[in-house]
């Protein structure tokens, strides 16, 4: 006696899935226009089963199966892209066929669970665009900034003071290239790509490029201080830890050690930064009075000029409530992570 298994459909526009109820069932093939006969346990024990579809419109003869120990998954693709009214030629289902509701769409939902998948797809696809993106500048910048602090530490220990003199001709191309090329930071955070304040990320790479380009970079006078030396280490010191944090980040990974020093090392560090900053400012005063380098004539009529002096005094008194902000900025952002840190483990 022929014994026939239970078989529920499903389909999509492109496929059209069985599953067949036998348990521990042995698949020789699947040539599903023809007669198939599995061996396995259905209803009536353990015999061989047989069934045969004649499907509505063409199918492709590859046809993929996996067999579990309760049941036979069969995906077949259609020859054309569409969405058939019935599975069989035949307008009276077999009495072995019916729906798998667990499976089951109509053609609106179909459409939509397409519609979700290209979604996906995309996000997944700029997901991975960013997360490259990211990876590539936050390693150029951990490599930049560590030939800029390893440099000078080596020629700090062979030459000693002397080194502190000849730090803008031996690092400056270096240093220009990282800060000019931080300011993706600022489009970074205006545009969503990473989550971070823009005011914080805009002082910062504003306060920084305006002491390296017009201090420093301007005035040939500045080349030989020390202060150089010590506004290139500590902003180099930073970024060392920083850089290589957010490069495991892009690997959804993190080393407790490495993340510690991102969120701590700034504490001394960073005001020790605006403070070489703020020496180097107001070492270039009197070299800006004497030379009148962006200073602004005015009519003869008045008699006098706007010194640039003026706007670095401003620029001090600004550069302190930076420091604020931005002081504030990066302790919550370490509050907040040490914190979701301890609820973890607990």
């Amino acid at each position: 006696m022929t014994l026939t298994p239970l078989v529920y459909w499903a389909q999509r526009h492109e496929e059209i899935y069985l599953r067949v109820e036998l348990t521990d069932a042995q698949v020789s093939s699947t040539h599903l226009l023809s007669c198939w006969q599995p061996l396995g346990r259905g209803a009536k024990g353990q015999h061989n089963y047989e069934f045969s579809l004649e499907f509505l419109l063409p199918v492709k003869t590859e046809v993929s199966h996996k067999s579990t120990q309760r049941q036979v998954n069969i995906t077949v693709r259609k020859q054309q892209r569409g969405w058939w009214e019935r599975l069989t030629v035949l307008e009276r289902k077999p009495v072995f066929l019916v729906p798998d509701f667990d499976r089951w769409l109509d053609e609106s939902d179909a459409e939509m669970e397409i519609q979700e998948k290209t979604v996906r797809h995309t996000e997944e696809g700029f997901i991975s665009l960013k997360t490259s993106f990211l990876l590539v500048y936050n390693l150029v910048q951990f490599l930049g900034f560590s030939w800029i602090f390893v440099n000078m530490t080596v020629r700090l220990f062979i030459f000693g003071q002397d080194s502190l003199y000849d730090t803008f001709h031996t690092i400056s191309d270096v240093m220009f290239f990282c800060q000019t090329l931080a300011s993706v930071e600022v489009l970074n955070a205006a545009f969503g790509v990473v989550r971070t304040g823009v005011i914080p990320t805009l002082i910062q790479v504003v306060g920084r490029n305006f002491v390296l380009f017009i201090i420093f970079g301007s005035l040939e006078e500045m080349h030989h201080r020390p202060v150089v030396f010590f506004v290139f280490y500590l902003w180099s010191a930073i970024e060392i830890f920083r850089y290589p944090f957010y490069i495991l980040g892009c690997f959804n990974t993190e080393w407790k050690t490495l993340t510690w020093l991102r969120y701590s090392v700034w504490i001394p560090l960073y005001p020790l930064g605006v403070l070489a900053e703020a020496v180097a400012v107001v070492q270039s005063i009197p070299i800006f009075d004497q030379t009148k380098l962006y200073s602004i004539s005015l009519p003869k009529a008045i008699g006098t000029s706007i010194n640039f002096s003026y706007v670095l005094h401003v620029y001090l008194v600004l550069m302190f409530l930076g420091l604020f902000i931005n002081f504030q900025h990066l302790y919550k952002q370490r509050k907040r992570r040490f914190r979701t840190k301890k609820r973890k483990a607990q």
